[in-house]
């Protein structure tokens, strides 16, 4: 496990969703919405006892595949910028769709802890087309940037189908032995989803010492099975008000969801 990203024994990291950004096609002008917004929901996760946060522009769908706009990344920097005021907590960021090189960017201007990537290594074929790792670009890019900022890569992302070998543990290898992940993410096949917990065995039993984080699907009643064999959760959907993605953070279910993680470590 990357040494220092997390405390505890069995991590909750709790997911902030933005509204759309500048530069995608919902985007409603509003930037003052977007900090008020993001500023309210991190505060419900850091009340209720997560880990860490992850920050999506999750209302930029359409997503386009790789360098999101210039705007976009602007403003994602801001709105990380303003939340880091807020705690000392790692702090990650995931720039949709795949935009490893601005997250990556983001992260380290900021601060901030770790940058997920959907698909570090391997090719996935994705709702928005086919979508290429950049495992060496991003790798290469950490190092000019002198960045210690660490990359958790998705194996065998959701909402993608691989182009190529489909073996989660043989991908898993890869993705650690040849594209030089920190940690790895494994989800079940769609946003709030469940993750399949022979899945997650797989993975494990494939990189016993690498850190392992679910990335869908988790909630108190699945968390022991799921835990068992990963080292936390990435939790967004199921911390909303009825566990419907669109709606605000329900603070009592991020309490309940950070006793049910406690309870398995």
């Amino acid at each position: 496990m990357p040494q220092g990203l997390f405390g505890g024994s069995k991590i909750f990291v709790g997911v902030v969703h933005l509204p759309p950004l500048p530069g995608s096609p919902r985007w409603e002008g509003d930037m003052a919405k977007i900090l008020s917004q993001a500023t309210t929901e991190a505060t419900k996760l850091i009340d209720g006892g997560v880990d860490g946060i992850i920050i999506e522009n999750f209302g930029d769908a359409p997503f386009r595949i790789g360098l999101v706009e210039p705007e976009t990344v602007a403003t994602m920097t801001l709105v990380v910028h303003t939340l880091r005021q807020l705690t000392d907590l790692p702090i990650g960021i995931n720039m949709l769709r795949n935009d490893a090189h601005s997250a990556l960017a983001i992260a380290t201007a900021t601060n901030s802890a770790f940058i997920r990537v959907n698909v570090h290594y391997g090719v996935m074929a994705a709702d928005e087309g086919i979508v290429e790792g950049q495992a060496f670009d991003t790798l290469r890019t950490r190092r000019l940037l002198g960045s210690d900022v660490k990359i958790l890569a998705d194996i065998l992302v959701k909402h993608a189908v691989p182009i190529g070998p489909s073996d989660l543990g043989l991908v898993a290898k890869e993705t650690i032995n040849r594209g030089l992940a920190d940690g790895l993410i494994v989800s079940g096949p769609a946003t709030g989803m469940e993750t399949d917990a022979a899945d997650v065995k797989k993975v494990r039993q494939a990189t016993p010492d690498d850190l392992l984080l679910i990335g869908s699907g988790a909630n108190p009643g699945n968390a022991d099975k799921l835990l068992k064999y990963a080292d936390g959760a990435i939790v967004g959907t199921w911390l909303k008000e009825e566990g419907i993605i669109n709606r605000p953070i329900d603070p009592d279910r991020v309490r309940q969801m950070s006793l049910a993680i406690k309870h398995c470590s």
